[in-house]
């Protein structure tokens, strides 16, 4: 899941956002819940234009507005041929939760997704989305290029 939270009062963080997409705790995955207080049932598997998210969220990038909020869902090959062995076959995705960054809350684009197991070479598996100048989701994006953060 990714979630958002509130932190006007830093030593209360709120939860005002939360959402499911997909993983190895899927209803018919390869893991079955036996007992997690935050959830009453395991997720059912998420869709997104007639395809089913493939993986779970791993990288993500926010858009400088603070509006979306981009996710790939690959994050090592070595991993993801363990976790999801799927993405190696298939390719990863990236889609886009929209964001309420007044009130709080995500909700699932139904019409973004980019599936790169359509690429003309055959299935790729994209890392991660980075906006020159982003915020914070980009650091290991700087850490990567030997560009040292200034704050």
């Amino acid at each position: 899941d990714i979630r958002q939270y509130d932190i006007t009062d830093r030593r209360n963080p709120k939860l005002v956002g939360q959402v499911f997409l997909g993983g190895s705790v899927c209803k018919g995955g390869s893991v079955k819940v036996t007992s997690d207080p935050e959830l009453k049932s395991q997720p059912d598997p998420v869709y997104v234009k007639g395809q089913r998210l493939r993986g779970g969220p791993q990288m993500i990038q926010l858009s400088l507005d603070g509006k979306r909020l981009y996710v790939t869902t690959s994050l090592f090959a070595k991993w993801d041929d363990q976790f999801y062995p799927e993405l190696a076959k298939e390719g990863c995705q990236m889609y886009i939760l929209d964001v309420n960054n007044v009130t709080g809350g995500l909700s699932l684009n139904p019409n973004f997704l980019v599936d790169f197991g359509k690429e003309p070479q055959g299935p790729m598996l994209a890392h991660e989305v980075r906006y020159p100048g982003g915020d914070c989701s980009s650091d290991i994006w700087l850490a990567h290029t030997g560009v040292k953060n200034k704050m």
